[in-house]
């Protein structure tokens, strides 16, 4: 399968699990993708979350005698063309009760941009006198710089002296990431869903990222895709904006499905992954290619895990974790000096080849479906449904 195709190139022994909402039952059904089906396998945990708690998951998965099945390319199609999930059953992002959390400024080229951002309090018009300014003596100075490391400590002082220092420094090259929370637990979003950028703002991008599915005891137990919408100028206005800026109706995508860990796939494959982004304009012919490798990441990702969730912080039913992103896109799109920012109804295309592709549409956060289905809903859903002892 080519790398736009949503299931990874080597799906036949992929352990893929995933949501979809079916509405029949008027809520979220787990399934597991067997060939071209998705198979009911609710019958061994209500949520994914539950689910993931449990041992040789993989196992249990293939055992599962499994329910009823829907056609993979007819759940697709109905995702892709963004139905509600009244009519058809549609995909959800794969998560559900999990904590929806990410880490920031984890690539050096991407924390340079967050410097740019911040100097240029969210002027686009600026940013690009700024990149050249500062891009000389920031971005060559951290390329290898590890961490929480002696060098660090000592490329920390030289950027100090200069008057360079910044809060995304801080977190780039300092001893401590940046994990911030997302989205609320059930608000992301899943394959083919639209994604939604506030109105107000004139300057963001999409973050292409791997994301970690993590279970209460921090055990790394697979991965995805994600986009982790962003608003650059709103954050860049401030960093106290962050949950503005990142936390809007339909900002977070996750899936489409989660890779779970076996002998073919595992976090050294997640080490060593490659995305590549793709923006489609829907009415200008616009087209966007980016290209990022996990091996440039500056905190290794199970790093990363451990500071998110640990004896200092807990998460009962596990989370998923955005681990940062390498693209940040600075080739003008129309307005000379402003970069790259969204057009609405522009189609973003996220993908690796072991993970698949996340596709999603872009629109404002108030045309985008509203969220409604919360704990409380898919809660009372699971105990008419008989699945909650």
């Amino acid at each position: 399968m080519s790398h736009s195709s949503p299931l990874p190139t080597d799906a036949t022994e992929a352990v893929l699990v995933g949501r979809l909402f079916d509405p029949e039952v008027g809520g979220p059904v787990i399934v597991h993708v067997r060939g071209d089906r998705l198979v009911d396998v609710s019958a061994l945990a209500p949520t994914v979350s539950e689910l993931l708690e449990g041992t040789d998951v993989a196992a249990r998965l293939h055992a599962a005698e499994g329910g009823r099945s829907w056609a993979l390319s007819e759940v697709l199609a109905a995702s892709e063309a963004h139905e509600t999930g009244e009519s058809r059953p549609i995909l959800l992002a794969p998560c559900d009760l999990q904590a929806v959390k990410a880490c920031g400024v984890t690539f050096a080229r991407s924390m340079v941009e967050r410097v740019i951002e911040e100097r240029a309090k969210g002027d686009y018009a600026l940013a690009n006198a700024i990149r050249q300014e500062i891009g000389s003596v920031i971005g060559g100075a951290l390329a290898d710089v590890v961490p929480g490391s002696p060098k660090s400590a000592e490329v920390k002082r030289i950027l100090q002296d200069k008057g360079y220092w910044s809060q995304y420094l801080e977190v780039g090259i300092g001893p401590d990431a940046e994990v911030f929370t997302k989205a609320p637990v059930l608000a992301s979003v899943g394959h083919g869903a639209e994604v939604g950028i506030l109105p107000m703002s004139e300057w963001n991008n999409p973050e292409p990222e791997v994301v970690l599915t993590v279970n209460s005891r921090g055990e790394i137990l697979g991965a995805t895709l994600g986009n982790d919408v962003n608003l650059r100028d709103v954050e860049g206005r401030s960093a106290l904006l962050l949950g503005k800026a990142k936390d809007n109706n339909a900002s977070s995508s996750i899936g489409p499905f989660i890779r779970l860990f076996d002998e073919a796939f595992t976090l050294d494959d997640v080490r060593s992954a490659e995305l590549t982004l793709i923006v489609e304009g829907a009415d200008d012919g616009y087209r966007l290619e980016g290209f990022s490798t996990m091996r440039e990441i500056s905190r290794d990702p199970a790093d990363l895990v451990r500071q998110a969730l640990g004896p200092h912080h807990q998460y009962p039913d596990g989370m998923m974790l955005f681990c940062g992103t390498l693209f940040a896109p600075v080739e003008d799109r129309d307005t000379p000096g402003k970069g790259f920012t969204h057009k609405l109804g522009d189609r973003v295309t996220i993908a690796s080849p072991r993970l698949g592709a996340l596709t999603n549409t872009v629109t404002h956060t108030d045309k985008a479906a509203p969220w409604r289905f919360g704990i409380a809903a898919l809660m009372r859903n699971l105990a008419a449904r008989g699945l909650l002892s």
